[in-house]
């Protein structure tokens, strides 16, 4: 019976929820450990660490991104149509593209560690050394052999719509990462009493520590339901030869792997123009620069990772379900799953951010202790997740109607704006008596919204969907983000948010999050906006439980 409920196919709906739970607590594991992990490395080494993982994630994109999706994708579709000998064979030919990508770019990596780390520091110091850059690089990379290939077993189950194991290896790879980085970090800086630079060394080896867990997981839970991947249409016998399968395969990966790689892109070019940036246009000192580098890219992010979580959840439940639509040529699924779609990322993640940038001061406090900037870094930071989970949802449905000009053009807009306004919006801020580092913020955001444009425009014009009802919850949830803030700015009366206390904190943070989640419900609720995103009868049951 175990075995059953941990290996069911999923609706739509019910899916991109368990997904996005999952996602969710693995997030929220990835938030929760850098109170402690941020209490022993400090600003400095967090400035290291974010150096490392920012690497790290371009390449696990060059080396993954897509893939998985692309697996998924072909799957569903061989699946959909009988081919099941197509549909094993496509499983096996992506392990080894991803394995031959991951040890290219582990190679590639290692040889020019210290290359990058020249790029990201120049001649600046004061802070970390190019050595110090050098070593965590190198040490993350090992993460590059494993992820690719796990990553490949995760679009498979995708494919077959199981997505209890999906969630489960993530939540599971993330909590031995985190084990991983609390621990050896605090043994090597307490108890053996060695350097920052190792520590964080340590801390980042946690992400091939968690990556070979999950692989072993998703692996022993293959083999032991093997029968579960059996097909249950017509079997057809089409002859597909591998050369067939892997032209597919890349045919779909590319755009996905583009997609990524923008996103990784722009924190790419903060890597590499915030920091001087910050020095050379608004008087910043590099210790200074180092701090804000390391809350854009290490500590502020770990919130924007809850908001991102509900995108990835959708995509990862959209991917074969629109696609077993589109094979099918039902062009009213089609319209109503990506109505649907975009709704709910809109519904989940609207108030959120809305929430969060409330109580940016509470939970900078929190998690990281007083700070002058952070919390006002935060309250505007926040909402390029916002933009960013939009901007995967739509970008994800251009590629799946293979439209892959105008994807490439969309993708290609949001990066040129955020490499050409990056350092001037950092220097006009400045200049206009306001926080540098919102120009940076301002850049992300900007250039995701030029992306979702021309998607959007794209998809009702060239794809016919249909965007009225979407623009009528877009009002109600936006009704209702308004109202929840409402009640809380009055509630701030009765209990006030500037209190240095974490203990304190979190109390506050627990007692506006219930009220505010409690508004929003129920103001959606009455609207009816809740019945039109997940249906009345799914609602329901969910009441019932």
């Amino acid at each position: 019976m175990k075995k059953d409920k941990l290996m069911r196919k999923n609706s739509f709906i019910k899916g991109a929820l368990l997904v996005t739970l999952g996602i969710i607590i693995t997030k929220i594991l990835g938030i929760l450990y850098v109170i402690p992990f941020h209490a022993l490395i400090g600003e400095k080494g967090g400035a290291l660490y974010g150096y490392a993982y920012t690497i790290y994630v371009f390449f696990i994109s060059l080396s993954t991104a897509g893939i998985p999706l692309a697996i998924s994708k072909l799957v569903s579709e061989y699946n959909t149509m009988g081919n099941y000998d197509a549909k094993d064979r496509v499983f096996y030919l992506g392990k080894k593209i991803a394995l031959i990508f991951g040890i290219i770019c582990f190679i590639f990596l290692n040889i020019f560690a210290s290359f990058f780390a020249k790029i990201i520091l120049g001649d600046l110091s004061g802070g970390n050394t190019i050595s110090d850059v050098t070593l965590v690089i190198r040490i993350i990379s090992t993460a590059i052999l494993i992820v690719p290939v796990i990553s490949i077993y995760r679009g498979y189950y995708q494919g077959h719509k199981f997505m209890e194991p999906y969630s489960l290896s993530q939540v599971i790879e993330q909590l031995f990462r985190v084990l991983v980085i609390i621990v050896g970090s605090f043994l090597a800086l307490k108890v053996f009493k060695l350097s920052l630079t190792t520590a964080v060394g340590v801390a980042v080896f946690g992400a091939t520590i968690g990556a070979l867990v999950a692989y072993i997981y998703l692996v022993t839970k293959m083999i032991n339901n093997k029968s579960k991947f059996k097909g249950t249409s017509p079997k057809i016998k089409i002859p597909v030869s591998d050369r067939e399968l892997v032209r597919k395969i890349f045919y779909y990966a590319i755009p996905l792997i583009l997609i990524d790689i923008s996103k990784s892109i722009y924190s790419f070019i903060d890597t590499f123009s915030v920091v001087n940036g910050l020095v050379n246009y608004a008087n910043y000192t590099v210790s200074e620069a180092e701090t804000i580098m390391s809350m854009l890219s290490t500590w502020a992010t770990k919130f924007n990772m809850i908001i991102s979580s509900i995108a990835t959840g959708i995509v990862v439940s959209l991917v074969p379900n629109l696609t077993q639509s589109i094979v099918n040529k039902n062009n009213q699924d089609i319209n109503s799953k990506v109505n649907q779609a975009i709704g709910i990322c809109l519904y989940l993640t609207i108030p959120m951010v809305f929430g969060i940038s409330f109580l940016s001061r509470p939970l900078w406090t929190l998690f990281y202790g007083y700070s002058d900037v952070g919390p006002s870094l935060l309250a505007y930071f926040i909402f390029t997740g916002l933009a960013s989970s939009l901007f995967t949802v739509i970008i994800t449905i251009i590629h799946l109607f293979k439209d892959n000009k105008i994807l490439v053009f969309s993708l290609f807009s949001g990066v040129i704006i955020k490499l050409l306004f990056n350092v001037p919006l950092i220097s006009s801020f400045y200049r206009r008596g306001f926080s540098a580092y919102y120009g940076v913020i301002s850049a992300t955001i900007f250039a995701y919204l030029v992306s979702i444009v021309i998607s959007l425009v794209y998809l009702n014009k060239k794809s016919k969907i249909n965007f009225e009802g979407l623009l009528s919850n877009f009002f109600d949830i936006l009704c209702g983000s308004i109202l929840m803030l409402f009640v809380l700015f009055i509630f701030k009366f009765l209990i006030p948010l500037n209190i240095d206390s974490r203990l304190l904190n979190l109390l506050i943070v627990i007692i506006y999050s219930i009220i505010g989640a409690i508004v929003y419900f129920f103001s959606t609720y009455k609207f009816k906006t809740v019945d039109k995103l997940f249906g009345k009868d799914f609602i329901n049951k969910i009441i019932k439980r």
